[in-house]
């Protein structure tokens, strides 16, 4: 595998290297010792699969506040999607930036995204179907997010939402509070 850091420290994306030949491709994953050496501690806890039947499909931006913060590994299994992390970790370098990478089936690339950054993503074809592996286990009823159009953020989306939940819509302007793991 091949570890690529992006400018939000902790945020990376991961290459598989396949071996290919006559039957096809075969590729690993996730190796925790592989991520050990690529300065990633992630032993995920729990997979979950988000499908998405439209194109232009938007969900996000979502993420765990502290204590019950969370690391995620996305990857597509099925189409393609513009995905977005987003740092929200008072006193980060970084804090208040985004980054955004095209993350599609065929490639196999995944997005690597550390503890108190959100996250999001924009289908760009219909029937796309994304994988998280994540770590700790889901804690629920203590998630948050930020609008995806957020002025205070402006992320570049490649296009317009087409569907998007109304949670994801109406979430308010962001305000940073102190502490850690953000709002």
């Amino acid at each position: 595998m091949r570890f690529s850091p992006t400018e939000i420290a902790g945020v990376v994306v991961v290459d598989p290297d396949p071996v290919v030949d006559d039957r096809g491709a075969f590729a690993r994953l996730h190796c925790p010792d592989e991520f050990a050496q690529g300065g990633i501690d992630f032993a995920p806890a729990q997979t979950s699969l988000s499908r998405n039947t439209a194109a232009h499909t938007l969900r996000g931006m979502h993420y765990q506040p502290a204590p019950h913060g969370e690391t995620k590994l996305v990857r597509v299994v099925r189409g393609r999607i513009f995905d977005v992390a987003l740092d929200l970790r008072p006193g980060s370098a970084s804090f208040g930036r985004w980054t955004g990478v095209e993350l599609d089936a065929q490639s196999g690339r995944a997005l690597f995204i550390a503890e108190g950054v959100a996250h999001g993503f924009l289908t760009l074809e219909p029937d796309t179907d994304v994988l998280y592996q994540i770590a700790p286990m889901f804690e629920p009823g203590h998630g948050a997010g930020v609008r995806w159009n957020d002025p205070a953020f402006a992320i570049a989306w490649p296009e317009q939402p087409k569907v998007i939940s109304e949670r994801d819509a109406s979430y308010p302007d962001f305000a940073p509070h102190p502490g850690p793991g953000g709002r």
